[in-house]
């Protein structure tokens, strides 16, 4: 079902304009937010924004870029962006196989992929954010040792994408297929999927993987 436009959509979105980057199509941004960034964290799929914000909060000297494709959604997490009065996040809305065509090479230092769709079944397997096409995109963002943190309730996607990160070069390390029972809970910072899928008992499996020369 198709979501329902909010209302005064544009007019918030504008209110936003300040944390919202709009590069002109097919030209990599100019922004000294994104180009004189010292470290650079990427989240794709930001939803709300409750994760990004949390993270921003803990690490005031990181900057953050959160990817979003749907504007209802990405209103949200700008509006929530502003009230907490955060200054070390941005937003963009684009399709994240654009995202070489936007960010310089390079330029991000790790990559969060929280709860991604997993489009199950092997036909659909080819839009994952974790399908090789798109690690390879990945790669030409990643600094040097740059870091993707996956997280997902989803094995069929879980046990897919530390296979595919293994076959694109990539080190995966720190695997738990229960995370809220492991050693990498205590930093944990939960995303509202996440929250909702604990609350059904179901398991929150955790990854990171190391882009390697």
């Amino acid at each position: 079902m198709r979501m329902r436009r909010k209302k005064n959509l544009d007019i918030r979105m504008e209110r936003c304009s300040d944390i919202w980057l709009k590069p002109e199509e097919g030209q990599t941004t100019t922004d000294p937010y994104v180009t004189e960034a010292e470290t650079l964290h990427l989240e794709i799929g930001c939803g709300k924004g409750g994760f990004i914000e949390a993270l921003a909060k803990q690490n005031p000297t990181v900057r953050y870029l959160a990817v979003e494709r749907f504007f209802n959604v990405l209103v949200m997490a700008m509006e929530r962006t502003k009230t907490a009065e955060l200054q070390n996040i941005r937003f963009l809305s684009v399709d994240a196989q654009k995202l070489t065509e936007i960010l310089p090479k390079g330029c991000i230092s790790r990559i969060y992929l929280n709860f991604s769709d997993p489009w199950p079944g092997k036909r659909q397997a080819k839009r994952r954010l974790t399908a090789p096409q798109m690690l390879e995109l990945y790669k030409t963002l990643l600094a040097p040792n740059g870091e993707i943190f996956m997280k997902t309730d989803s094995e069929e996607l879980f046990l897919y994408s530390t296979e595919t990160l293994d076959a694109a070069g990539f080190r995966v390390q720190n695997v738990t297929f229960d995370l809220h029972q492991s050693v990498f809970n205590k930093d944990n910072i939960m995303t509202e999927y996440e929250k909702n899928f604990t609350n059904l008992g179901k398991r929150i499996m955790r990854l990171e993987a190391v882009k390697t020369d």
